[in-house]
């Protein structure tokens, strides 16, 4: 496992730390479970972008998806 060394704003280590004592977790766990996340958040994004900007997929109003979804009984 490859160490790592970061720079903290003093409010945000006391944030940390905070937790650190409500959780009983380890700074380094709750540290890179939040970078796990940061990370899993950012591909989702980028994905959702990349979908969003694509010319080839056709924006769908919802007022016209919705009438057709009443009225398919």
């Amino acid at each position: 496992m490859t160490q790592i060394t970061a720079r903290l704003p003093d409010e945000l280590m006391q944030l940390l730390d905070a937790v650190v004592r409500d959780s009983g977790r380890p700074r380094s766990e709750l540290i890179r479970r939040a970078i796990e996340a940061y990370v899993e958040d950012y591909k989702d994004l980028s994905l959702a972008m990349e979908r969003l900007l694509d010319p080839s997929d056709p924006v769908l109003d919802w007022e016209t998806v919705k009438s057709e979804l009443l009225t398919e009984n």
